[in-house]
């Protein structure tokens, strides 16, 4: 979701224009009447108000959902954009204004805010009035570059839902799950984290941190004596996580902010990394974009459909572009299965060991689908399409290169269902099992454990031949050899949480780690079809809670 907002200011005093563009994706997110209120040139900031508005919010006892909110700026009439940062940081900063009932946070590297409610509630969210400030003097822009006639301002928001803090059960006990988290060589019994306090494995029988190691290539082998560090992420520490998986609109809105040179290393329409290769729907994708013209801008056919053939890369580069960061192994678990959640043998997502795949023929209504689709079966709750959809527009004999491939973020949650028909994580995130694979960072690597969990700035590389990566140095997959050259390789990550044509059920149950640590790098795979792994990359992306 972004809006747009031309600023063409004198003095104090606004001249210009607001121009909208009026996105929905997955909950129907909307950012609405975005415009300058009020221009400070003694403290160098400028006041801004909108409406932000989204379906199906809620807090309760347990958690509640919030909007990631971050704001663009361009100089040059769009052709190239930074980061905006926040004027203060903490609960409702001064300055801001959000209506009661709800609550802006922004956090201390000021890169954004999250919006969300102060007081219990559920259904549709409208907030009306909300107003943030830009401090221009903190990204370095003078009283003139502000108020140029050319400074174009974009906001984008991201929904989210909060994990909260608290201790949680790592792998699922006596149960088929492939290398899973267990205590002992001998001892099936979960991990249980009470801290984000460093881990030493071990390879003892009982009682210990034991490591069972898929067989990737550099892994750590079962049994092996590893710290996975105080710095690393695991879960404990309450944060915020994506609802969705990266929609294909939200995909383009970031492509679309990019230079041509930047774009060029972040088209999934090519071959490289895997790629889909065509600009035609492929497995459902629909993204499209001319690169023999690198100033015209992506289109989608379904903004509201999680965007395939993602590369570790790529996904990456939108975190570091939307101030967010890559998910751990750890996270995964502890969002899906909740703190202090017993765990439930060969459990998906939604807390059961029970599944209802999607029928082929279940979309509707049977047509194009514009984001309010669903599916027949009302019990329907996994995406695990080997067949051909017979249905929706990637019905056989509609369009062939469609016929199977994710569906609509949020598909199986209807006002009747629950969190296992919906297939919904414990707090709330939607297919955690099945869709697209979950990439995270890995702890069965060096690479993987030396991630700090630090948070995007907004900017990407701008080193020749490299613009457009993530370079936060933290995170896996950092150039060894000039880290400003950001994330050139895939080392560190690994997958979770099975896709929409995973062979084998065992792929989608929650602690199975069967790819944590098979990166295409170390493995020799970019195919997003290989036939040993069954890849599609997808992405869904997370912050620590302020």
């Amino acid at each position: 979701m972004m809006a747009n907002k031309i600023l063409k200011l004198s003095s104090l005093l606004l001249l210009g224009m607001v121009i909208l563009a009026k996105l929905g994706f997955a909950n129907n997110l909307t950012i609405n009447n975005f415009e300058v209120s009020n221009i400070d040139i003694v403290n160098k900031r400028i006041a801004y108000t909108c409406d932000i508005s989204w379906n199906n919010g809620w807090k309760t006892t347990i958690n509640n959902d919030a909007v990631w909110a971050f704001m663009k700026y361009s100089l040059d009439g769009g052709q190239t954009w930074k980061h905006a940062s926040m004027n203060g940081s903490g609960k409702n900063p001064l300055g801001f204004v959000v209506p009661n009932n709800y609550e802006i946070i922004v956090p201390s590297d000021e890169k954004g805010f999250f919006l969300q409610r102060s007081s219990f509630g559920t259904g549709d969210t409208v907030v009306t009035g909300i107003k943030f400030i830009w401090d221009y003097a903190q990204d370095g822009l003078t009283d003139e570059q502000a108020k140029a006639a050319n400074t174009i301002n974009r906001i984008f928001g991201v929904e989210m839902v909060y994990v909260p803090e608290g201790s949680f059960y790592l792998g699922d006990g006596a149960s088929s799950s492939e290398y899973k988290f267990q205590k002992g060589s001998a001892d099936t019994n979960p991990w249980y984290l009470t801290s984000e306090d460093a881990i030493t494995t071990t390879n003892a029988a009982a009682d210990g941190y034991y490591y069972q190691s898929s067989g990737a290539s550099g892994e750590s082998a079962t049994g092996s004596v590893f710290v996975i560090p105080t710095s690393f992420p695991k879960g404990v520490k309450a944060f915020y996580q994506m609802k969705y998986e990266l929609t294909e609109g939200q995909w383009i809105s970031f492509f679309n902010a990019l230079t041509p040179a930047e774009k060029i290393n972040r088209d999934i329409t090519s071959a490289n990394l895997g790629g889909k290769n065509s600009d035609s729907i492929v497995d459902r994708n629909t993204i499209a974009w001319d690169v023999s013209k690198p100033n015209t801008m992506a289109t989608t056919l379904r903004p509201d459909r999680p965007v395939s053939y993602l590369s570790w890369m790529d996904l990456l580069a939108y975190a570091d572009w939307a101030g967010l960061r890559p998910m751990t192994e750890l996270e995964f678990e502890k969002s899906s299965r909740g703190k202090d959640i017993a765990p439930v043998a060969d459990e998906f997502a939604w807390g059961k060991n029970t599944y209802n795949a999607a029928d082929p023929s279940g979309i509707y209504p049977d047509a194009a689908e514009d984001g309010t689709e669903q599916i027949f079966d009302g019990n329907a709750n996994l995406n695990r399409n080997n067949g051909a959809w017979s249905s929706g527009d990637g019905r056989v004999g509609g369009n062939a290169q469609g016929q199977k491939g994710p569906l609509r973020a949020g598909i199986f949650a209807e006002a009747s269902t629950n969190r296992t028909t919906s297939g919904a994580a414990y707090y709330g995130a939607m297919e955690m099992s099945g869709n697209l694979y979950e990439m995270v960072v890995t702890v069965g690597k060096t690479q993987g454990r030396q991630y700090l969990g630090t948070h995007g700035d907004g900017n990407l590389s701008n080193v020749a031949g490299y613009e457009g990566n993530a370079t936060n140095n933290d995170w896996p997959g950092i150039d060894v050899t000039d880290a400003a050259r950001g994330v050139t390789t895939t080392i560190g990550s690994g997958y979770r949480g099975g896709d929409f044509q995973s062979p084998n059920i065992r792929h989608f149950q929650l602690s199975n780690r069967t790819f944590a640590v098979k990166d295409p790098d170390s493995e020799g795979f970019y195919s997003r079809y290989d036939a040993r792994f069954g890849v599609y990359g997808g992405g869904r992306l997370v912050r620590t809670a302020p």
